[in-house]
């Protein structure tokens, strides 16, 4: 599988758990020793349970959250993901932040992710 198509994958998968709060296809991309974290997160996740625990803590963060994409820059099993995020938070405010998520691959599956952005 090639990188741009795991890539692909991810976005889809996110807009997925972001529209039905749906963890399935997300973490399905995940390989077994893969790492999953970002800058507000001070534990690392780790595989496909990891990689679960952490889409439904974020999914659980928004009562709605639509995730668009500006770059999405693809090179030699790695991509960055330039983003901008709308929506409400579980308490009905307002939000919108922006950031970037750098992925790595190995063999059709994701083995990095962190994602960097400001969390005010």
């Amino acid at each position: 599988m090639v990188d741009t198509d795991v890539t692909q994958q991810f976005i889809d998968a996110l807009a997925a758990l972001e529209r039905e709060r749906n963890a399935e296809r997300i973490t399905a991309l995940f390989g077994p020793e893969s790492e999953i974290g970002n800058i507000v997160s001070p534990r690392q996740f780790s595989g496909p349970e990891g990689a679960r625990a952490f889409w439904e803590a974020y999914r659980d963060t928004f009562d709605e959250a639509a995730s668009s994409f500006r770059n999405v820059i693809v090179s030699d099993g790695r991509a960055a993901l330039e983003w901008t995020t709308t929506g409400t938070s579980a308490a009905g405010a307002s939000i919108l932040y922006e950031g970037v998520s750098i992925l790595e691959m190995a063999d059709g599956k994701i083995t990095r992710f962190h994602a960097y952005f400001d969390p005010h």
